[in-house]
């Protein structure tokens, strides 16, 4: 028990101070909402070269040596065959669209489930688009990809990445489609959409990359755990304009150019027959 005033009073304030230090952890970790401040114009003098120059605490997006996006060139890629499915628990929950100025974000409130990493949950906060893709897989580059965030109250991040092409129209995003007209129509910064169920992001949990990394926006923190389904699903070009269009940044790409792998391993978690020789996606 936590009394003020009583002979628990130090234990309760230590705790208070622990608390508040871990909150500031976080928040320190993860991406930015406000977007604004940066830009991925490259001729800009806040375009992605200079991301690391813009705040003290955003210096990582230079000169980090972790960092996000990458190509999962084969070559560098190292086999697991049957190493367990990527494994997740979603749960419907509460979630509002923010427009942080170049990505529209689906945030969750409350328990949205997790994802784990040899046993450990991780936390689903939010999701977001990016197109083209950021990532490539031995130099091909996809129409989009979408990041679902997840992040541990320690402040430990897992992001899971999944690629979509041109095609048939995405079913998640049909749902999304009426409160992203909203945004655009009335410009505004964040909107409520109710409950909404993250199993309806079908990404699948079969072959996936996996490496360590950094968040693809400022602070560009490192040490992030990615996970990248090799399934690619089908978007329409409707909906990927439509994204786009919601945010009005007046730019047709939200996507960091590659960064150097460096020293860093590529695992393929492969449980299709056809993966284990990596054949072009």
């Amino acid at each position: 028990m936590c009394r003020m005033g009583s002979y628990y009073s130090f234990p309760c304030f230590l705790i208070i101070i622990l608390g508040l230090l871990n909150l500031a952890f976080i928040g320190g970790a993860q991406e930015v909402e406000n977007e604004r401040d940066f830009s991925y114009d490259h001729s800009s003098h806040v375009g992605p070269s200079q991301w690391g120059m813009i705040r003290p605490e955003w210096r990582l997006c230079n000169n980090g040596t972790m960092q996000s996006p990458i190509d999962m060139l084969h070559q560098r890629v190292r086999v697991v065959a049957n190493s367990g499915i990527l494994r997740k628990d979603y749960r419907p929950a509460n979630a509002t669209l923010i427009n942080r100025g170049h990505d529209i974000m689906l945030k969750f409130k409350g328990d949205a489930g997790n994802m784990y990493i040899n046993g450990t949950p991780y936390p689903l906060r939010q999701c977001h688009w990016h197109s083209p893709s950021e990532h490539t897989v031995n130099g091909i580059r996809f129409d989009m990809e979408i990041h679902l965030v997840h992040q541990r109250a320690t402040g430990e991040i897992a992001v899971i990445g999944a690629f979509y092409h041109l095609g048939t129209n995405d079913s998640f995003l049909l749902r999304m489609a009426p409160y992203l007209r909203a945004i655009e129509n009335t410009a505004t910064i964040g909107r409520s959409v109710g409950v909404v169920d993250p199993r309806n992001i079908q990404i699948g949990s079969g072959s996936y990359y996996r490496y360590v990394g950094s968040l693809t926006v400022p602070p560009c923190t490192q040490n992030v755990d990615w996970s990248i389904v090799r399934n690619v699903r089908t978007v329409g070009e409707s909906q990927v304009k439509l994204i786009r269009l919601a945010v009005q940044d007046g730019s047709e790409t939200n996507a960091r150019p590659l960064q150097p792998i460096n020293q860093r391993t590529i695992t393929l978690i492969a449980h299709r027959e056809r993966d284990i020789n990596l054949p072009p996606c």
